[in-house]
């Protein structure tokens, strides 16, 4: 008898790779290829809306008035759109590190995705997030999208305080924190997004120590990332300073892939990034897995 995927393909056993474990485990994923294209979109075709609820307008807005040279209060140009977080990588990730039916903790819950595609698939998804408006859109999403006995748990508010009054125990950590104050998200209190760089990590660290707490022993922790630049053009070294966080929280690096993005407008943008500062053009971000001990 046939078995079929979660969209109904028929599942076709054989001995490669990419049919055991949906991707070939190794440490460059490659976002670009023709498999991880097409699960893409057949997420995308349930109807993820995960940029509904932090649309552009809250990047030009927070911070208050530009200044001649179009820069907020933060120092940072209002961003032009918003980052989608890919529905792909969380099904592998799930697959590869969460146990069947476990429950998985998101200390940076953003938009909708990582909370409907777990539920989706039959998982426990806890996810935090500062701002109202994006957790009322990613309730309204997954009670279009999942039956209503099968939702994503979604808290508001600091994960800093809401941490304190969680007791559970997860099977997975998994988030994709914000990078410092690259997009500025709200002006609430609490949002790190919105604080300085040496105020932004000393919250980050608290974080990622009360999330490893509530992480079972010998479970996994995977935090998307990629290094930012200071004003001086320098890069601050934030991928090293998340594994540090982890490290001190008592959950080792394990594995680190490379996520290989499309390149899109990137082809566009890399000559006169380099001409005017020889500055490479970021393609990737870092996945970075850590276990408890």
């Amino acid at each position: 008898m046939d078995q079929f995927d979660i969209f109904g393909n028929v599942v076709v056993k054989n001995p490669l790779l990419r049919d055991k474990f949906l991707e070939p485990p190794f440490s460059v994923l490659d976002t670009k290829n023709g498999s991880w294209q097409k699960r893409k979109r057949m997420w995308k075709a349930l109807g993820i809306k995960s940029e509904v609820g932090r649309d552009a307008k809250c990047n030009a807005e927070f911070g208050g008035d530009l200044d001649e040279n179009g820069l907020n209060k933060y120092g940072r140009k209002p961003m032009t759109g918003v980052s989608i977080f890919d529905p792909a990588l969380c099904e592998l990730l799930y697959h590869w590190y969460c146990p069947e039916g476990g429950a998985i903790l998101d200390p940076f819950a953003g938009g909708s995705v990582r909370g409907i595609i777990a539920n989706y698939l039959g998982f426990k998804y806890t996810g935090i997030d500062i701002r109202q408006e994006q957790i009322d859109s990613n309730r309204e999403q997954a009670l279009d999208l999942l039956k209503v006995d099968n939702q994503p748990n979604w808290y508001v508010g600091d994960s800093d305080v809401v941490l304190n009054n969680f007791n559970a125990q997860f099977d997975f950590v998994f988030s994709c924190p914000p990078y410092a104050d690259l997009e500025v998200y709200s002006d609430l209190e609490g949002d790190v997004s919105n604080m300085d760089y040496d105020t932004f990590m000393v919250a980050y660290k608290s974080i990622i120590k009360k999330a490893c707490a509530l992480l079972k022993v010998d479970a996994y922790a995977c935090f998307v990332v990629g290094d930012i630049r200071d004003k001086k053009g320098f890069y601050r070294d934030f991928v090293s300073h998340t594994k540090q966080a982890f490290i001190d929280a008592g959950c080792p690096l394990y594995n680190e892939g490379i996520l290989l993005q499309p390149l899109g407008t990137a082809m566009l943008r890399a000559g006169k990034i380099f001409e005017a500062g020889k500055k490479l053009t970021k393609v990737h971000e870092n996945v970075l897995i850590f276990k408890k001990v």
